[in-house]
C-alpha cells in the first residue's frame, strides 16, 4: 500500500464509505481504485487527487497533504545519483536491494532520522 493508498483508505473508513461505492462516484472503475490504494498503479494525477480531495470536502491544508502524499507514493522510484558522492549511488542501490528486508520500526527510524514525521 502507498501513503497515498494508505490515507484515501482511512477517509474512506471515516466517512462508512465502501472503495465500489466511491469508485461509481468519481466514475472509475473499483479495480483502478482498488490497484492505486494498493501501490499497482503509479501514482494518480494532479486531477485525480483533486477530485478525491472534492470528493471527501478536504480543506486547504488537507488537500496540500493529500497532493505531497500523491507525490511520495509511486511504487517504483527511480533514483538519480549522478553528480552526487558515491556513497549516495550505493546508498541508493543498497536501499533498492535490501528494503523489503526492512521492518516497520527500522522503516520509522530511518525516516525520523530523514526528518520526516509519519504523522504528516
Amino acid at each position: 500500500m502507498t501513503p497515498f493508498g494508505k490515507r484515501v483508505r482511512e477517509l474512506r473508513a471515516a466517512k462508512n464509505i465502501q472503495l465500489k461505492q466511491m469508485a461509481e462516484d468519481l466514475q472509475v472503475s473499483s479495480a483502478y481504485l482498488s490497484a492505486l490504494e494498493h501501490g499497482n498503479r503509479g501514482r494518480p494525477g494532479p486531477g485525480f487527487v483533486m477530485q478525491i480531495a472534492m470528493y471527501f470536502e478536504l480543506i486547504w491544508d488537507e488537500v496540500d497533504d493529500l497532493k505531497e502524499l500523491a507525490q511520495l507514493s509511486h511504487p517504483r522510484v527511480p533514483v538519480d545519483t549522478s553528480g552526487l558522492h558515491p556513497k549516495a549511488t550505493l546508498l541508493a542501490n543498497l536501499m533498492a536491494k535490501h528494503i523489503h528486508e526492512l521492518d516497520e520500526e527500522t522503516i520509522t527510524r530511518i525516516l525520523a532520522e530523514m526528518g520526516f514525521d509519519e504523522g504528516e
